[in-house]
């Protein structure tokens, strides 16, 4: 493989791919190397159609030979042997969403990032802050951590659109020239310590997405913890957001529920009330006001921002609304296939509650739900294999079991009462009765949907 200096990629995910596939089309050398000893069939069609060759099975520092930049996946640590070696001999190691960065930047087409980190709530964040840019008739397009990578959305896209950009410690950890005119740090609790070693190491990769920031630039940041941010790079104008008015400029709830703005000037503009809002939870507010303050500095309008705010349905799946008649209010979050998942489910909804429970057990037992549920429900309604073990630990709390899905789900409709809110948050699998927590997800919106024109 000699000749031309190489782009070697490592990993064949969605992000490797689409790394891979990019280059071959700006006519670069690159070869792609990934650790499973054989391919998909998907992979084996994707790279043929662009007639680039792979490694499988392990990462040969051969490779570097006449190598000019080795691109990571998201997923493979900088620490690996092969990268580890590419930085001693000088070779360039940047990740897929630097490389997109660089194919946008050449484009000079007025184009713009707002970029989104943190622990929890990104992919909420992002996705709406795509939809209250799209609501004020401006380009945008989520993209990044959140499905489509970010390489492929710029070369899917025309100029002067918005990226709404969701970025992963991960992904920020191979950085180099990348700017955001917007950026967004929403928490921070310990997680991928297995990767990061401390959450300090944590912290300051996430830190990251701040570092090219200049004064015309928006750094979003929670007013509640200032030592997360304190100390972050870049020259972006710092405004925060939170439960509290800032003392300079940001977002705010106040305490009888009025999300807020306050201007750099001291003005504050009420912009709606949190219960117009269709995602709940106190944590769904806090991504609300971040996504505000990026839409804002992106040129969305106030008017279609409250418009935005209040049409926003919410991630497919995830404590989604799905549909209101008779003050019946339904939610999927089918992507609750834990306790865990489905205990923030509880907390972010207020009751009263006719709860969906059941599926594929996974063996953890479901007794920590009781305290979530204490004067929130209405009745459980518990469905599919998991039955035996519901009883088990949640039988003495109403209920009824209805094993099959569509019959549970008209069950819990039919019994639900003007207030109440029917939320479908498993704890549990979907394999006894899906292929999958989208599928079943999608049969409950079509079930409610069917329920609301009957």
């Amino acid at each position: 493989m000699g000749g031309t200096a190489r782009t070697v990629v490592i990993g064949a995910g969605k992000s490797g791919l689409a790394a891979a596939r990019f280059l071959g089309s700006q006519g670069a050398e690159v070869v792609l190397t990934d650790s499973q000893p054989s391919p998909s069939k998907a992979q084996i069609e994707a790279l043929l159609q662009d007639h680039i060759p792979a490694v499988w099975g392990h990462h040969p520092l051969s490779l570097l030979d006449g190598c000019a930049e080795l691109v990571l996946s998201p997923g493979i640590s900088p620490r690996i042997p092969i990268a580890a070696e590419a930085l001693r001999r000088g070779i360039s190691v940047i990740g897929e969403v630097e490389l997109a960065h660089r194919a946008l930047r050449a484009q000079a087409d007025g184009s713009r990032i707002l970029a989104i980190t943190g622990t929890n709530g990104k992919s909420t964040t992002t996705d709406l802050l795509a939809h209250l840019l799209k609501s004020s008739g401006l380009r945008a397009v989520a993209c990044g951590n959140l499905g489509k990578p970010f390489l492929q959305a710029v070369a899917e896209n025309g100029p002067g659109t918005i990226y709404a950009l969701e970025l992963s410690s991960y992904q920020l950890e191979t950085i180099q020239e990348f700017h955001a005119e917007g950026a967004a740090f929403l928490n921070l609790t310990p997680d991928h310590l297995a990767r990061h070693g401390t959450l300090e190491a944590y912290r300051q990769a996430k830190l990251r997405i701040f570092e090219r920031q200049t004064e015309g630039d928006l750094r979003v940041v929670p007013s509640c913890h200032p030592e997360w941010w304190l100390d972050a790079p870049g020259m972006g104008a710092t405004v925060t957001f939170g439960w509290e008015i800032p003392t300079q400029a940001g977002a705010f709830c106040t305490g009888d529920g009025k999300l807020c703005t306050k201007n750099p000037d001291g003005l504050i503009t009420e912009i709606l009330h949190r219960s117009e809002l269709k995602i709940p939870g106190d944590h769904n507010v806090e991504n609300a006001l971040a996504a505000l303050l990026l839409a804002q500095h992106g040129g969305a309008s106030l008017e279609s921002l409250r418009e935005g705010l209040r049409t926003y349905p919410g991630l497919a799946h995830r404590i989604a609304f799905c549909g209101e008649k008779n003050g019946i209010r339904a939610y999927n979050d089918s992507k609750g296939t834990n306790v865990d998942a489905t205990a923030i489910a509880i907390r972010a909804l207020q009751g009263p509650l006719v709860l969906l429970l059941g599926g594929t057990d996974k063996g953890t037992g479901y007794v920590p739900l009781r305290e979530e549920l204490k004067g929130k429900l209405h009745r459980l309604v518990f469905l599919g294999e998991a039955v035996p073990q519901l009883e088990r630990d949640l039988g003495d709390l109403p209920h009824d079991v209805v094993a099959g899905f569509d019959d549970a789900v008209g069950h819990a409709l039919d019994l639900a009462i003007t207030g109440d809110q029917v939320l479908l948050s498993p704890a549990c699998a979907s394999f006894d009765q899906f292929n999958n927590f989208e599928e079943r997800g999608d049969r409950f919106e079509a079930l409610v949907k069917a329920w609301m024109n009957a």
